[in-house]
């Protein structure tokens, strides 16, 4: 994922200190009920479609922009069917980011499926019984968004 212009210009006051920052992934279905991944280029890995809202940005609008940016393919914001912070992250330079997601379910309206930026190696469309390897996080996001289901939230709390 490329670092957003305002995010370089807190880390060059924070240093690699922590970051606490939202996240918005896509979970996009198609008329078939396929999903669209893509294969990130930091990782190699596949993995689900998601990025860092612009300041100000509302979450379905970013989920939007970021489906289009990597895979060049138009959808519709549906639903939010997930909110859970993650594990903090410490990337390769030694910065340190901890991402507050919103896992938003979209439904595609058009475009063809391709690399469309340097975020990703490939895109594609895939059978939810028959998914590349992905995480556990991944496939959770996956499961939320085909279910009919509530928004999902950690119900616990402390004190």
């Amino acid at each position: 994922m490329a670092t957003p212009d305002f995010i370089r210009a807190l880390r060059a006051s924070a240093g690699h200190q922590l970051l606490w920052l939202p996240g918005v992934t896509a979970l996009v279905f198609d008329d078939e009920g396929r999903v669209l991944l893509n294969r990130r280029s930091d990782t190699r890995k596949w993995s689900v479609i998601g990025g860092i809202p612009d300041p100000g940005e509302q979450p379905a609008a970013c989920a939007v922009r970021e489906v289009y940016e990597e895979t060049a393919v138009r959808c519709v914001a549906e639903r939010i069917v997930l909110v859970q912070a993650g594990d903090p992250v410490t990337y390769d330079n030694g910065d340190t980011c901890q991402f507050l997601d919103i896992t938003v379910r979209c439904r595609a309206t058009g475009g063809e499926a391709r690399v469309n930026d340097d975020e990703s190696l490939e895109v594609g469309w895939f059978d939810v019984d028959a998914l590349p390897e992905l995480n556990e996080h991944c496939l959770f996001r996956i499961k939320q968004a085909m279910s009919d289901g509530p928004t999902w939230f950690d119900p616990t709390v402390s004190g």
